[in-house]
């Protein structure tokens, strides 16, 4: 698969990560890794990161780049990025920075980050402990799919993916909804993956900076983010998406727009990904929906749902009814 963008066409290429980064690596290149992958690579320069949400934060980022200075890597070098999104995102902010930008490839270790992030050049860091407030579109110069590497993941992981790619097949129609579901119980995630990227560079391709439809993937994060910070990250990305878009339809259906019996089968869907999310600070969780990104002039902007292949952008003023709805799906719930 290749994906056109205004920065240069990359391709997906499937295979083993390890034959991949030893066939393209040359002298002077970095890998940034995962350290939780057990790394066998040879002559090699590479820095290991514990992924997580405190290494996205913008002052970590500077022990990276002192490191890259320190080894005179220059214009001409590349950085391998082996693991999921936290690593993506790290790798693709300091290539667009460094030196005014670097060839940088992605290896994604991960089922959300095979099935979703790898594409679409998105780049997001943390500050001031706001998720994703930093960030600019810097594509890799090409990605290698390993499937293999998805058999050591823990379920929640799994999850994560799946919860994240869910999105694209409800965004798409009710029967890329019906595929989604038949193959994540046959456990076929290398055709959810190709399905899933698939979908999404159909409009990436055309709204690459997000200015129009692109938008529309936003769908369960707005609310998906506050529940990963208010869970102080202890739920996965993608499983907090999946909770954000069972929220998403649930505000969707109280102001009219989607029926019952569909709001209803996306949950079934969404329940078998996620664990119930008891929210004690339904206050606190409003006020971190404020700081959504995509808002403007006191007014939350989050994506809902009108069906399957209807996602809408729809603007509630913060004093208006969606705090009531908010309360009364987790009194439900």
């Amino acid at each position: 698969m290749k994906i056109v963008s205004s920065y240069h066409t990359y391709e997906i290429k499937i295979g083993n990560c390890i034959d991949y980064i030893e066939k393209n690596y040359k002298e002077g290149d970095l890998v940034i890794y995962d350290l939780n992958i057990p790394l066998q690579l040879g002559n090699v320069i590479k820095y290991g990161i514990v992924s997580s949400e405190k290494e996205k934060e913008f002052t970590e980022l500077f022990k990276i780049i002192k490191f890259m200075s320190d080894n005179n890597f220059n214009k001409n070098n590349k950085i391998f990025a082996f693991g999921g999104g936290v690593i993506q995102d790290i790798c693709g902010f300091i290539s667009s920075i460094y030196h005014r930008g670097l060839d940088w490839v992605f290896i994604p270790s991960t089922l959300i980050s095979q099935g979703d992030s790898c594409i679409g050049g998105k780049t997001s860091i943390n500050f001031n402990n706001f998720k994703n407030q930093l960030g600019n579109i810097y594509p890799p110069k090409e990605i290698c799919i390993d499937i293999d590497l998805l058999k050591s993941l823990p379920q929640e992981h799994i999850n994560s993916g799946l919860g994240e790619m869910l999105h694209y097949f409800i965004f798409s129609s009710k029967e890329n909804f019906i595929f989604f579901n038949e193959n994540m119980q046959n456990k076929n995630y290398l055709s959810l993956i190709s399905k899933s990227l698939e979908i999404k560079k159909s409009v990436i391709e055309i709204d690459e900076k997000e200015g129009g439809i692109r938008k529309l993937f936003n769908y369960g994060h707005t609310f998906g983010h506050a529940i990963e910070s208010i869970s102080d990250y202890k739920i996965p990305h993608g499983v907090a998406v999946a909770m954000g878009m069972d929220l998403s339809n649930y505000i969707s259906f109280r102001i009219g727009i989607l029926p019952k019996e569909i709001y209803l089968e996306i949950k079934k869907t969404i329940n078998k990904i996620t664990d119930k999310f008891d929210c004690d600070d339904v206050e606190r969780f409003y006020e971190i929906i404020k700081t959504d990104k995509k808002n403007s002039s006191r007014h939350i902007k989050p994506i809902l749902c009108g069906g399957y292949g209807n996602l809408v952008q729809h603007s509630f003023t913060y004093d208006s009814e969606l705090l009531t709805f908010i309360k009364e799906y987790f009194k439900n719930e």
